[in-house]
This record gives structure tokens, sequence and C-alpha cells, in this order.
């Protein structure tokens, strides 16, 4: 799938973090870019000597009627978007028993409902185009489930599953779908872009206790580097053929890999427990 060779990029979320490496990179190296953020304010200075390449806007992906304005907007001073980086969203740790319904919705709402809603407002220039690339920032997490994640592991699932439905859909029409699964890295995840409800049962303290005090505690340390995800999230683009899948992170794929394995490994086990609960083939 061959992408224009300055192709627009539509960034969410590039106050901090992977959005804003991206953004900064794009620009940097030439490209076009509008970039976003709830607080317009927080991602002006990237814009700023990349007159006619940057266009900075104020967005919050869970209102529908600012994604509308965006997409107009975007259309409006580069005339397409080839590439849309769906990376708007945050961290909310707890325990599933102690999850707050409250908390659980709000990110749902961010993380979920409203990467699909942007992906929907920008489709159909790239369905009329036949050609775009739709990349969700996903997580490791939205493979692999750890303790005090599971209501971020399950938006970041969400997340996988429909990308999977949608590369079935848009493909034959030319648009490629990626999601990036970053391991650790050194954004503000871990930090003040991380919600918590902390754990007040002595059950869970070994478990999802431990992985907040461990969460925060390697804050800033992560291994991985944000410069260098941005990087491989452009070579990405350029790439003809692009995966379905991008695991950052040598923690990460290691993590990953582990998981995907041993599951492949339990559905062998159990193949022929769930091969026998067809209709024998003299009832078909």
């Amino acid at each position: 799938m061959a992408m224009p060779q300055d192709p627009v990029w539509f960034i969410t979320g590039c106050s901090t973090g992977f959005g804003r490496e991206l953004a900064h990179r794009v620009l940097e190296q030439g490209g076009k870019a509008v970039v976003t953020a709830r607080n317009r304010d927080s991602v002006i200075d990237l814009v700023e000597g990349s007159e006619g390449r940057g266009l900075a806007l104020a967005l919050d992906v869970t209102d529908d009627a600012q994604i509308a304005r965006a997409v107009e907007a975007a259309q409006a001073e580069f005339g397409r978007i080839d590439v849309l980086v769906n990376n708007a969203g945050y961290g909310y740790q707890a325990s599933c028993e102690e999850g707050e319904d409250a908390a659980i919705r709000a990110q749902f709402e961010a993380n979920v409902f409203g990467l699909f809603a942007m992906t929907r407002a920008v489709l159909p220039g790239m369905r009329e185009r036949r050609q775009g690339h739709v990349i969700s920032i996903s997580s490791v997490a939205g493979l692999v489930g750890f303790p005090g994640s599971g209501y971020y592991a399950a938006s970041k699932h969400a997340v996988e599953g429909w990308s999977d439905s949608l590369k079935a859909e848009v493909e034959p029409l030319g648009i490629a779908v990626t999601c990036v699964e970053p391991g650790p890295f050194r954004t503000d995840w871990a930090g003040r872009s991380l919600e918590q409800t902390a754990t007040r049962l002595e059950d869970y303290q070994e478990t999802v206790g431990a992985r907040m005090t461990g969460t925060s505690r390697v804050s800033g340390q992560q291994p991985g580097d944000p410069v260098r995800a941005a990087q491989a999230m452009i070579d990405l683009v350029a790439n003809p053929e692009p995966p379905r899948h991008l695991v950052l992170g040598g923690w990460g794929v290691e993590q990953v890999t582990d998981r995907l394995e041993a599951r492949l490994a339990e559905v062998r086990a159990y193949r022929a427990v769930g091969e026998a609960t067809d209709f024998p083939e003299t009832e078909r």
C-alpha cells in the first residue's frame, strides 16, 4: 500500500509522550502534521517554524463536535488526511474488584469510544482516495493482562479486536491498519497521566498493590525511548506492507511472545475437547 511521498499526519494527544515526540519528529523531518490536544496552548510550540506544514488544534476525542471541527480544519488546510494516529488516552490502575464505575467509564470514553469516533470521522476521506493508514497506540496490555491493569487492558483489548475487524473491512480499499503496542517507555503514562484506585483489600496487596508500587517506582526510568518509538512509527508508514501489530521495547516483545506461545500451546492441548463439541459428520 503505497503512501504519498509527503503524507499528512493527524495525531491525537500531542501534549506529552508518544504523541508529542511523533509530532515533533514528523515536522522536524519536513513532514506535514495536524497536532492536537485538549488544550491547544500545550502544542502550539510544536508547529512554530513549520508554517504551511504544521497545524495545532484543540481536540478532546470524547467530544464529537470537536472531532468534526478538527477533521474539517485539517482537510481545509491540507486537503486530506493520510495517516491517523490514535494516541489520545491514559492509564487507569485498580483491582478488578475495586475498580470505580465512573473511572472505568471515563477511561473507555477516551481510550475506546473516542478512538472509534475519531477513526469514523477520518475514514470517508481515506476510503474515497483508496489510501490511508490508521495507527492506534495500544499497549502490551492490549495483548497481555497484568494485575492492577484489568480495566486498562480491557480498553486496549477492545481496540485490538476492533482493529482486526477494521483491517478486514478497509484493507481491500487500500487502507492499512496497525496497532502499536508499547511496553514501558519514558512517557508520562506512569506519572501524572496515570489514574489509580488504591487497593484496600489485603488479598490483593501482593498482586495489585505490588504492581502499583512498582509502576510508580520505575516512572522516569523505563527502558523505552519515545524518540526511537516515534521514528519506528514514521518508518512504519513508509513500509509498503505495514504489519498489523508493532510491539515496541524489548520487555514488551518478550512478554507478548511468551504469552502468545503459551496461549497457542493451551489451545492445542485442548484441541480435541473443542473439536468434540461439533455435531458428528453423520449428523451434518
